[in-house]
């Protein structure tokens, strides 16, 4: 059989069985534009929990207090653990390839201006955040480099607080009582919008002494360091593991990079993409058991065109090419048409919900046209094989 008849042969099946072809091809499409809907979903949701970490920007180092890890020893032993000083951050500081530090500490606390006042979210910091966290003032300027132990009672707003203590007023140079102590406000932050769960301008920033100060606390929460960005994390942690060991006496701590944090950010969110990809995997797979179940009727509606093809000379061969090159046809028009379902379908969402952020990774839409073809080909086998093991005789019998 030339190759031009054989070409013939499969898309005119195809084209004369238009309803039967359509509704097999329709399954295949289906589990497609599942697959990539899903993975689209899944993908964007990827790219903006990952844009919404490193929003503080990457070559971050976090000190905690305490150490992580359980150690093996009797909880009997009486604990020697040293607080996280203000000046274990100085020290941090004096690192060779640190930039800069923030010491952190956290709470909350009535603030008050004129005749209104609210709860909001305290942090006590150093004047090193614009540079650390890659957060700028909008308005003034943030907390000024005073000695830490005497610093100046400043206090930066939040875009939310500004907006709910002084409306569309200037707050610069104006007073505000947080807890029990008054303050200057000298700048306001740009919106940053939510970080998991945290409004981070629903905030206001002191000097971190005197937050220490107002929660009545002997350590800092946290120690965050800014390291140059050709300097190896892992070598640099070291040298902080060493320095605050020797401190303290013992390593009563615990080092968090942002490598480490995005390594296992990303190893569950990839699992979380390949979930939902599997989901759409199973429509897909029912796509191809429909084309097994067509390909299979096609046999007995088709028993006489088999019997004259064999009759005239097909091979067993080119009758077994012929049902595969069908059910691969259908399955290639079902991809393509998920293809631009799915792809579309995933465009037209994050137009539709701007806070759904969709992103089609093509890598999958590749994998799920193949597995596609591969779908149509493993259908097509058993109907095919049986088709060309006929019997001429017996096929031209059943006219």
């Amino acid at each position: 059989m030339l190759t031009r008849d054989f070409v013939k042969l499969a898309i005119g099946s195809v084209w004369a069985h238009r309803m039967r072809s359509f509704l097999t091809a329709l399954g295949i499409a289906v589990g497609i534009a599942s697959v990539i809907l899903l993975t689209s979903i899944g993908e964007g949701i990827h790219r903006f929990v990952l844009s919404e970490f490193t929003q503080f920007g990457t070559n971050l180092i976090a000190v905690t207090p305490g150490k992580a890890s359980t150690l093996g020893m009797s909880g009997a032993v009486v604990s020697n653990v040293r607080p996280l000083s203000m000046d274990d951050a100085e020290a941090l500081k004096r690192l060779p390839q640190v930039l800069d530090v923030v010491p952190v500490i956290q709470g909350n606390a009535a603030i008050e201006s004129g005749h209104r006042s609210r709860r909001t979210m305290v942090l006590g910091v150093g004047p090193a955040v614009p540079k650390v966290w890659l957060m700028k003032p909008s308005v003034g300027r943030f907390l000024p480099d005073d000695d830490p132990r005497h610093a100046r009672p400043f206090v930066v707003l939040g875009s939310k607080v500004r907006n709910e203590l002084f409306a569309t007023g200037n707050p610069l140079g104006k007073r505000i009582r947080i807890g029990s102590e008054s303050y200057r406000v000298v700048g306001v932050m740009e919106s940053k919008g939510q970080m998991l769960g945290f409004d981070l301008d629903d905030a206001v920033y002191i000097p971190a002494q005197k937050a220490m100060s107002m929660f009545n606390r002997e350590s800092v929460m946290e120690v965050d360091l800014l390291y140059a960005p050709d300097t190896d994390s892992e070598a640099l942690s070291a040298k902080v593991k060493q320095l605050l060991t020797n401190r303290h006496g013992s390593e009563d701590f615990t080092i968090i990079t942002q490598d480490q944090m995005l390594d296992t950010l990303g190893s569950i969110l990839n699992i979380l993409t390949l979930a939902v990809a599997a989901l759409g995997a199973i429509s897909l797979l029912v796509g191809g058991i429909g084309i097994l179940t067509i390909m299979t009727i096609a046999i007995t509606e088709r028993t006489p065109e088999i019997g004259l093809l064999r009759a005239v000379g097909a091979r067993r061969r080119e009758i077994l090419g012929l049902f595969i090159g069908e059910a691969i046809v259908l399955a290639s028009i079902g991809g393509l048409a998920g293809l631009i379902l799915g792809a579309g379908g995933a465009w037209l969402l994050g137009v539709a919900i701007p806070a759904l952020p969709t992103h089609t990774p093509w890598s999958y839409a590749v994998a799920a046209e193949l597995v596609a073809a591969a779908i149509g080909l493993a259908a097509g086998v058993a109907p095919a094989y049986k088709a060309a093991n006929m019997d001429p005789v017996e096929a031209l019998r059943a006219e």
